[in-house]
């Protein structure tokens, strides 16, 4: 396995007209730009993934903090970018190379097997789909009826032999939208395959938009005991006291699942855990998982959790960036799509006397097409 991956992602995105570039914006419950990076580490298919970001967005350097991604400063077009790139991993020595805009999330790591596999037999393999609109060629100041049947609208990842791409990416002057263009000007051949109607190009805010939003809402309340470990949105916090319950009662959690419950119409939480031996002193965490994989498999996905921790003491302020971060790991959200808040009973009741803590959750969530 000899394969490398670049993303291009320091682009302004002038036609997204919004005041960051698009590729830094949530989509299904990440920045656009994460599905790329995520869906290349999962793929298990390279050697190393490269991003080529703008030097206005160095935060996801921080995030992404593995050996097998490189980060790059892009240049002031799209060409020069890919070619910063190109240069960067030469003395690696790669065998095929892929090249891949940011703004294409929904590519499947079927699709890169596929091009990887129809490099064995040549040096240039492009995805493409058949336009669906009638097209029309302009020609100063004419238009010519182009035939629809004979109209290829190429994708990205595009997957190259990496000497081939390499011996023509230096002698380009001009700019280019994309790499097959090179191959294209210097009349090589290229392998075209059928690709994928859902790698859409986000081009416009527009396109960023949900067909559907679902609201769920999650409450949870344990009684605090002693000689217990006290455990809230995963981490363990020091404390005196610990929830008392079947599980670790961790109530931010389980608020959590709840209200993902409660968005998909899915029961509660005793539904799927009931006090049965099976689940005696089982970890929150272990419980969310599977909630989380049904939520993604069912095609939804979270758009930001609101959240009120409700107690005397632990004070939420001291340990609120933590909790945050445990889960934003978790559910995979970004940390700034997570906001947690919290609130005291003016020592009233249970709660007000320390004696329990509760933990209310609202939820939103969207389900794509």
């Amino acid at each position: 396995m000899n394969n490398y991956f670049i993303i291009l992602a320091a682009g302004k995105g002038r036609r997204f007209s919004q005041n960051k570039p698009k590729q830094y914006f949530n989509y299904k419950g990440k920045l656009l730009i994460e599905h790329s990076i995520d869906k290349a580490l999962q793929s298990k298919l390279f050697k190393k993934i490269i991003v080529v970001i703008s030097k206005k967005n160095k935060k996801l350097q921080v995030k992404y903090k593995k050996k097998q991604i490189k980060f790059l400063f892009g240049g002031k077009e799209r060409k020069d970018s890919s070619l910063k790139a190109i240069k960067a991993i030469k003395k690696l020595k790669p065998t095929n190379i892929l090249i891949h805009d940011a703004a294409r999330p929904n590519f499947s790591i079927k699709m890169l097997k596929n091009l990887i596999k129809h490099l064995k037999d040549n040096v240039a393999v492009i995805p493409y789909i058949k336009s669906k609109d009638s097209v029309k060629y302009k020609v100063g100041n004419k238009y010519l009826n182009l035939k629809r049947k004979d109209v290829n609208l190429t994708q990205t990842p595009q997957a190259f032999i990496f000497k081939n791409l390499y011996n023509l990416a230096i002698k380009q002057k001009e700019d280019i939208t994309d790499e097959a263009s090179l191959f294209i000007n210097n009349n090589q051949n290229i392998k075209f395959i059928l690709g994928e109607q859902k790698n859409i190009k986000i081009t416009y805010f527009e396109d960023l938009k949900t067909t559907k939003n679902f609201f769920g809402i999650g409450f949870d309340i344990h009684r605090l005991i002693k000689n217990k470990k006290l455990y809230l949105g995963g981490i363990k916090i020091p404390f005196h006291s610990g929830l008392k319950g079947h599980s670790d009662g961790d109530v931010i959690l389980h608020a959590i699942i709840d209200s993902i419950l409660g968005a998909i119409r899915k029961k509660d939480i005793g539904t799927y855990f009931p006090n049965v031996k099976k689940f005696k002193n089982i970890k929150s965490t272990k419980m969310l998982k599977p909630i989380l994989k049904n939520l993604v498999k069912s095609n939804f996905y979270i758009n930001n959790l609101d959240i009120n921790l409700i107690c005397e003491n632990p004070k939420v302020s001291k340990y609120r960036y933590r909790i945050i971060k445990s889960i934003s790991k978790l559910t995979n959200l970004d940390k700034d799509l997570i906001n947690l808040k919290g609130k005291t009973v003016e020592k009233l009741g249970l709660i007000g006397k320390e004696k329990a803590i509760a933990c209310e959750v609202i939820i939103s969530i969207s389900k794509y097409d």
